[in-house]
């Protein structure tokens, strides 16, 4: 036994190095496919060639003068590939590997300004959160977009006159994947029938998937929430901001759903 834990102690450090190494090169050679620098690379692979050609071969003047070139090369690089290693050291910075957190806070405040003046405005809005269960059929329904969350984005596809703003938005993590899409009605009994038909499509899409709704209404300008077929009215931006932080997590939210079905939605209509 003693052997065996000296044995894994041992072992994990260069099956630690090869993973990172392997997810480095693999990251390399995928940014160096997209960024145009892989033409250059091959030109640079043709001098190895022609190196190795000339160690065989034992022509010494051409050697001499790859070796010089080879040594020179490093600095080259570095100003040939200037832009291009700006904009991949930004993508690291960027990376949600990093910032997934500030992301999702950054998607809800977004999201927050764009619902809390859409209802200041009495503008009809219809939002779904994908959470654990897809949207894919629903999203599929209407057009795809495939867009950064931002408010402006939401103002613009709600505006009035718009030819998808009576449709429904799809948002998947910080993305609105689909605008113009179709929700199933609800044929709850209680619902009252002062709702019209996107209070009823909230509504429907939250009895059959585990998705958070929200619904602005044009007619009285309130803004309500919907989850698991319960709904929640007259939000204030406040409630809406810490309710979608505390329901906007599109894996594993069991603690979420348990507080959705246990505190927030016993108050809905």
């Amino acid at each position: 036994m003693p052997f065996v834990l000296h044995w894994a102690q041992e072992l994990w450090r260069p099956v630690f190095e090869i993973v990172l190494f392997w997810f480095i090169f693999y990251f390399l050679l995928v940014y160096i496919k997209d960024s145009g620098m892989a033409q250059a690379l091959k030109g640079l692979v043709v001098l190895v060639v022609f190196f190795l050609a000339a160690q065989v071969f034992e022509l010494k003047t051409i050697r001499w003068i790859l070796a010089h070139l080879f040594e020179i090369s490093i600095l080259g690089c570095l100003i040939l590939f200037q832009p291009e290693l700006r904009r991949g050291l930004t993508r690291i910075g960027q990376n949600p590997l990093f910032k997934i957190f500030l992301k999702e806070e950054r998607a809800v405040e977004e999201l927050v300004k764009a619902v809390t003046a859409l209802a200041e405005r009495k503008i009809g809005a219809l939002i779904a959160i994908e959470r654990e269960v897809s949207l894919k059929p629903y999203a599929e329904t209407g057009i795809a977009l495939d867009g950064i969350l931002t408010s402006e984005l939401l103002l613009t596809i709600f505006m009035p006159n718009t030819p998808v703003h009576d449709g429904g938005v799809v948002v998947q993590g910080g993305r609105v994947v689909a605008v113009g899409c179709l929700f199933p009605l609800s044929q709850s009994q209680s619902l009252s029938k002062v709702f019209g038909t996107r209070h009823r499509a909230g509504l429907g899409l939250s009895e059959e998937t585990d998705a958070l709704v929200i619904v602005a209404s044009e007619e009285t300008g309130g803004v309500s929430l919907m989850n698991h077929g319960k709904m929640m009215r007259e939000v204030n931006e406040e409630k809406l901001r810490q309710n979608i932080l505390e329901l906007y997590k599109p894996q594993g939210a069991s603690s979420a759903k348990s507080f959705g079905r246990r505190r927030f939605w016993r108050r809905g209509s």
